[in-house]
């Protein structure tokens, strides 16, 4: 078997560990899934796409969440014009193309996987930087193109770090990342 050393790469991207394998000289990087996210919790705006007025959904739950973190999420929901959450109306969006200020938003997205692929092609070309995919909202080929695209900036899957069976999920990762990213964000506002 060959020997494998890890090491971080300080030059390109620091938040990605560079995995050398010496017998057949390959490298291959792996995203850092807790720098991902304290990334993404720096923006100062968030997005939920596949938000949901049904209390049962996740889409519903983790928009809650936002809200009781002190965040103010824009749904994107193309189904339905507006969400009620917490008694209140939200105002939907149809797609993260109508974003006001996608530059500085990152994306939950908490959708079914072969709708989540649209709306990360969708987040990349409005200029979203960084996105976190839930559980069960993608596959193998979700997950790859939003660690290609959001480099650095897409959290997903069972990368190191997350604390819940299913992978990294907001619910259960989000306030650790949300006070590592404190000081981050409130210089955004």
């Amino acid at each position: 078997m060959p020997a494998t050393t890890r090491s971080q790469n300080k030059l390109s991207n620091p938040t990605t560990t560079t995995t050398t394998t010496s017998t057949t000289n390959t490298t291959t990087s792996k995203p850092n899934m807790q720098t991902a996210a304290r990334t993404f919790m720096s923006s100062p705006l968030i997005a939920v796409a596949g938000a949901s007025s049904n209390p049962q959904k996740f889409g519903h739950k983790i928009f809650a969440w936002y809200l009781s973190q002190n965040y103010t999420p824009t749904p994107i929901n193309p189904s339905t014009p507006s969400i009620k959450v917490q008694q209140k109306t939200f105002e939907t969006l149809p797609s993260p193309s109508s974003l006001r200020e996608p530059g500085k938003t990152s994306l939950s997205i908490i959708t079914p996987p072969e709708i989540t692929k649209q709306i990360l092609k969708e987040a990349r070309d409005a200029g979203v930087k960084a996105v976190w995919l839930q559980p069960g909202s993608f596959g193998a080929d979700e997950l790859a193109y939003a660690e290609r695209e959001f480099p650095g900036a897409a959290v997903g899957g069972f990368g190191d770090g997350t604390v819940g069976g299913e992978g990294w999920c907001v619910l259960v990762d989000g306030e650790k990342a949300l006070r590592e990213a404190k000081s981050e964000r409130e210089e955004k506002l």
